[in-house]
């Protein structure tokens, strides 16, 4: 397990950061001396989250293609470049879930939006602040959120498992184009986990038999700082 600072100085952006995996993942790289900017749409949300965790707070919707700009000039603004994006917000469309031939276009174009379009915009327009943090050897790492839903094909889930299949497609092709750049991109499946989309998806769940987001978040920050060029700790003589 990484020791308490051995993130200090990087530079992360996390979509979705209010709530379940999100949050655990803000609150746990705060505490390892990361520099957090998480969006989420709820303001109220955004500024309690930003003043209990020390994080910057951007209320902004990354399924809304007007707010992508205003939301990758506040990251790269507050935190003076990036060198770790997360993208984490998801939506299932609409619940209660239903089957493919029941589901409202509505509800495929709202999964698509967040889960597949919202992920692309922001990183095409973060590209450039990553470019810039791998060229300066601070590397630079992409996370997008998967889930088994992504590769089984589970009744019900249609809209939201069609987004996240290609998304999961998405990242493998970026990875390969980015090479060149020094950016790696990494999809994650952090399980079945207890959060309140989860508990959305399936309202009658046992909670014990899930995953904690804590879990899944102490999972990724370690395959996080082994994407990354060198262990994160040594780059605080470098750039701290």
């Amino acid at each position: 397990m990484s020791s308490a600072t051995d993130f200090a100085g990087l530079r992360v952006a996390i979509t979705g950061g209010t709530s379940g995996l999100g949050l655990a993942l803000a609150r746990q790289l705060a505490r390892r001396g990361a520099n957090i900017a998480f969006v989420a749409r709820t303001a109220s949300s955004v500024k309690r989250t930003a003043r209990a965790i020390g994080a910057h707070g951007i209320v902004g919707d990354v399924g809304r293609k007007e707010d992508i700009h205003p939301i990758a000039l506040q990251i790269t603004g507050l935190l003076g470049g990036l060198d770790v994006l997360v993208n984490n917000a998801s939506s299932l469309g609409f619940v209660p879930l239903s089957p493919l031939a029941d589901t409202e276009s509505e509800a495929l174009e709202k999964a698509v939006a967040v889960n597949l379009t919202g992920p692309f915009l922001l990183t095409k327009a973060l590209f450039g602040a990553l470019a810039a943090s791998a060229r300066e050897g601070r590397g630079a790492v992409v996370v997008n959120i998967s889930s088994d839903a992504a590769v089984n094909p589970y009744a019900g889930w249609g809209a939201y498992g069609a987004s996240k299949a290609a998304l999961k497609h998405l990242t493998a092709i970026w990875n390969e184009e980015a090479c060149g750049e020094g950016i790696r991109f990494i999809s994650f499946d952090p399980g079945d986990m207890d959060t309140p989309l989860h508990a959305l998806a399936v309202p009658d769940a046992d909670p014990s038999t899930l995953r904690r987001p804590e879990q899944s978040a102490a999972d990724l920050i370690e395959l996080i700082a082994a994407a990354l060029p060198v262990r994160v700790k040594k780059l605080i003589g470098a750039f701290g």
